[in-house]
Formats: structure tokens, sequence, C-alpha cells
């Protein structure tokens, strides 16, 4: 999927504020410029402890499949997910040096906080879709029907995932500069 085309979805996709209050716990939003920060990383914290959760799980699914008796036609593609799952969680949770000059910023417009929680708010639903793509997987598994369109979801989905999340660190860092 062209990036450009992930953006639009992203944007047209977006909920409101409360949408994503509601989801992450403890999460007030940015409004107030002493919980810019505060909140970034609250959210990022609560992304990556939902997607270890899912890269765990995924380590049990992957271990069914391997010991299945398929092992090697599929241990290089289960890793091969693995690995793109675990980078996008390792990229979430290690992202928070690189926004301190927007967070530390007095003034951001609506229009900019709009696009910021779009891309956050997309975050979430990568989550659900994560969880959703991994309960179609592990049905087939665990039913010992054929699964690679479903591992290939997992795969699809954590590679998006990955790209979005890589779009809002553009947009924040475009926010910096501007700033």
């Amino acid at each position: 999927m062209a990036l450009t085309n992930l953006y639009e979805r992203i944007m047209s996709q977006k909920g409101s504020l409360e949408n994503l209050m509601a989801r992450v716990p403890g999460f007030r939003g940015y409004q107030e410029k002493q919980a810019r920060r505060k909140a970034d990383t609250l959210l990022r914290q609560h992304l990556s402890s939902e997607f270890q959760k899912l890269v765990n799980r995924f380590g049990r699914i992957e271990h069914e499949i391997l010991d299945g008796g398929k092992g090697l036609k599929y241990m290089s593609r289960t890793r091969e997910v693995k690995s793109k799952m675990q980078s996008y969680t390792d990229r979430v949770s290690t992202a928070a040096p690189k926004y301190s000059g927007m967070w530390a910023s007095i003034k951001i417009d609506d229009e900019a906080l709009d696009r910021v929680y779009a891309f956050d708010e997309a975050q979430i639903r990568f989550q659900i879709a994560l969880e959703k793509a991994l309960d179609e997987l592990e049905a087939k598994v665990k039913a010992g029907e054929a699964f690679d369109s479903e591992l290939d979801a997992v795969y699809d989905t954590a590679v998006e995932a990955i790209e979005a999340f890589n779009m809002r660190e553009d947009i924040i860092l475009e926010l910096s500069k501007d700033l």
C-alpha cells in the first residue's frame, strides 16, 4: 500500500479525542503544555505494552505451528512475522527522545494536534486489527486448516503499523521544525 493511501486512510478514519482517551487508561491529551510529554509517554507505554502482549501471543501460536509438524516449512516466515511485530513494539517504546522539542513548546494549533491524534488513534486501531488477525490465525492453526493468508495478514498489519508510526513521527518532527 502506498504511504499516501495509508495517510489518507488514517486521516479519514480519525475519531474524537474522547475516543482516544477512552481507549488508553489515564490518557488526558496534549491540550495543556505540562501534560503533552506525559500524555505522549503514557500513550506509547500503553501501546508498547499491548503490542508486547500480542508479540507474546504470536510466540505461543508460532510454537503451535512449529510443533504441529509443519515447523520447517513455516519457521522462516513465523520468525519474519514475529520480528516485524517486535520491531514495531520496540520503535514505539523507544521513540520518546525525538519528541521532546514539540512537547516542550508553548503553542500547537488545533489542526496540528488533530493530525497527531489521528495517528495516535490509528495505532490503537492497528492493535485491534492485529488482535483480530491473530484470532483468525490461531483459529486456523487450532483447526488444522491452511493458514498462509492469515499469517500474511498478521505480517501485513504489523508492516502497516510501522509505516503509520513512521508517519506519526514525521508529522511530529515536522511540527517541531515549525515551532
